[in-house]
């Protein structure tokens, strides 16, 4: 353990509460092994199901450089996942067996109503189940969710597991690069009216679903988390910036 303040004097949940951490698998208490987990299993899921989902864009692209962009998002989501497999192949998980015990492409059908519940076994965030439909779908779901992930990994930026938190703090700066990639193709895509109206129709199937992946307010499973240092923001804290950075971001393109 390391922080300004002494866990020597203090019960370990106030210690992590109040910006302690963690730096080693060793040091882990059993119920705080199994909450830093789960959170790790559900970004790996995530960037594994998103890299195989947008690979499938690649040909999709209208042009060299949309092709480099989809390519280089595709690549550096699978990256993020290894980083974060490696934190949990630390605590004993068979990093080689984890990585393709599910079908990360699958997808359920485009008008499924998942909500924010989990399905199909793996811990992937549920907007990663629903199937991507053509180029300017996809790149409205990438700038979608890329403005969440940015979000979200500044929350998990501050994580209490300090290899952990080093990680999210490495892969924050690509991820952020991932949602201006979709921007800069969102842009261009919103100069024409059809593109604009093909873009109005994609944003209105995805916001909700990308806002699902905030959680729901009061959450029980986000008080336990903030007990241990993994969260330090509730859900609709996060959902409400992702919301006025997504007005930010779109009204100027006549979008929204």
């Amino acid at each position: 353990m390391s922080d300004t303040t002494n866990p020597d004097t203090m019960p370990l949940e106030d210690y992590l509460a109040q910006g302690g951490v963690l730096t080693a698998p060793g040091n882990v208490p059993a119920r705080y092994r199994g909450e830093l987990m789960r959170l790790m299993a559900s970004f790996v899921d995530s960037e594994l199901a998103g890299s195989a989902g947008f690979a499938d864009t690649i040909n999709a692209a209208p042009g060299i450089k949309q092709r480099i962009a989809a390519s280089r998002i595709t690549l550096e989501k699978a990256d993020h996942a290894e980083r974060v497999l490696a934190v949990m192949g630390s605590f004993g998980t068979d990093t080689d067996r984890y990585q393709v015990q599910h079908d990360w492409a699958a997808r359920v059908a485009r008008d499924a109503d998942l909500g924010a519940v989990r399905t199909g076994g793996d811990m992937r965030l549920s907007v990663f189940h629903y199937p991507l439909q053509g180029w300017t779908d996809a790149v409205v779901m990438n700038v979608l969710m890329g403005l969440a992930t940015g979000v979200q990994l500044a929350e998990l930026a501050r994580v209490s597991y300090a290899p952990l938190a080093e990680v999210f703090r490495a892969i924050a700066p690509r991820e952020a690069r991932h949602a201006e990639l979709g921007l800069e193709a969102l842009a261009q895509i919103a100069t024409t009216d059809d593109g604009r109206a093909a873009a109005r129709k994609a944003i209105a199937y995805w916001q909700p679903r990308v806002a699902a992946t905030f959680g729901n307010a009061g959450s029980a499973r986000y008080a336990t988390q903030a007990r241990f240092g993994l969260r330090h923001t509730p859900n609709e804290a996060l959902l409400a910036e992702w919301t006025a950075l997504v007005a930010a971001r779109l009204t100027p393109l006549d979008l929204i």
